[in-house]
């Protein structure tokens, strides 16, 4: 193990080189996109938060009902269970990087809404990502919610300059009554759930009237350089594809589920980071010791190591750099959307226009009043 500087640049702000402790070295760089609007260890861990109150609204058949009709593509029992293992990694910290990058330009975000929020939901906060970059002057109360409850007690006796509270929940099922949250924010957990689409219902109706959800989760260009060596490889070995890399959400979807959530005002655009890794296995490792594993419902559970041994080779001859490393490219949508109010702005009616837009065009554009009438047409008027 040695430490590799891990170079950061935001699409936002410029962040300074750092030294991070790494097993190898891994150099982040973050390449801007366009906006549109519209992925056991032996160490012993502390006692886990108690779980939250059963969830205020549907009835437990209700439900069940409507979960029976949202296709499994996930295995969340899977994934909770990868979590826990991911957090009492004696290394756990060491994978921080990527997560703590996202959370610092997702609250950047955060910070150009010029208002203070009394309780803020983490969804899906894992170790405690968001709140490394939450302000006092903000939020006075940060709720860390995450399926796993090895994650949420890595950290809990680090002190943090912001009230906490640590819940145990499952984002498709959130434990929370109606109108408890100022905001929502989420970072990287969405990509895992089933019914997205549920779950950002049960977003809004968490938060209070005017409320904010801002989110952020990877996208379905997110390791299409991983996706695409296992594939090749895989094809070529037994004639066949079997899933090993989360299918994701495409950005231009993002926008039509916050709207069928019933959001307002909403917003999206995209990063992407690519992290340099000296091999695909390093890759492969850095994405299980942070929890971000395949757990797909349908996934194969083995594969030979001449399979992993092809991909490997075939990886770094697609897109091998020149050093020897391999790029590995993860493409992150950010999302904000506001529960309705009636003090929020409004489209005007239609027909209200007061500009036509066949005059617009006959005068290339251009919006300026029309000239005022000469003395000689005001006197031939009169």
């Amino acid at each position: 193990m040695f430490a590799g500087p891990l170079v950061r640049s935001c699409r936002r702000h410029a962040l300074a080189a750092v030294a991070a402790p790494a097993r190898w070295a891994r150099t982040l760089h973050a390449a801007s996109a366009p906006s549109a609007a519209a992925t056991g260890h032996g160490a012993s861990a502390a006692s886990p938060p108690p779980a939250a109150p059963e969830a205020a609204g549907p009835t437990a058949a209700a439900a069940a009902a409507a979960a029976s009709q949202v296709p499994r593509i996930f295995d969340r029992a899977a994934k909770r269970r990868q979590r826990d293992r991911a957090a009492l990694a004696p290394d756990s910290r060491q994978v921080d990087y990527l997560k703590d990058e996202i959370a610092d330009r997702l609250m950047d975000r955060f910070l150009d809404i010029k208002r203070r929020f009394h309780t803020v939901l983490d969804l899906g906060s894992g170790c405690g990502h968001i709140i490394k970059f939450a302000e006092p002057e903000l939020v006075k109360k940060l709720v860390m919610m995450d399926m796993s409850p090895q994650m949420l007690a890595r950290d809990k006796d680090i002190q943090y300059p912001v009230e906490t509270e640590r819940v145990v929940g499952d984002e498709e099922h959130l434990p929370f009554a109606e109108e408890t949250f100022d905001a929502v924010v989420s970072n990287l957990s969405l990509h895992w759930v089933n019914d997205l689409t549920g779950s950002l219902i049960q977003v809004r109706r968490s938060l209070k009237s005017d409320g904010a959800f801002i989110g952020a989760m990877f996208g379905g260009d997110t390791l299409f350089e991983l996706r695409t060596a296992m594939q090749l490889a895989e094809m070529e070995r037994t004639g066949g594809v079997a899933p090993h890399v989360s299918p994701m959400t495409d950005t231009r979807d993002v926008g039509n589920l916050l709207s069928r959530a019933g959001f307002n005002l909403t917003t999206v655009d995209i990063d992407e980071i690519v992290v340099n890794y000296p091999s695909m296995f390093e890759l492969m490792e850095d994405l299980r010791t942070m929890g971000e594993n395949n757990a797909i419902a349908t996934r194969k559970h083995s594969v030979s190591k001449d399979t992993f041994m092809a991909a490997a080779a075939t990886y770094k001859a697609i897109y091998g750099n020149e050093d020897g490393s391999i790029p590995a490219t993860f493409q992150v949508i950010y999302m904000i959307g506001w529960k309705p109010d009636p003090s929020q702005p409004k489209p005007l009616k239609r027909g209200s226009g007061e500009i036509s837009l066949k005059k617009l065009e006959e005068n290339n554009g251009n919006f300026a009043a029309p000239p005022l009438p000469s003395d000689g047409a005001k006197k031939s008027c009169e």
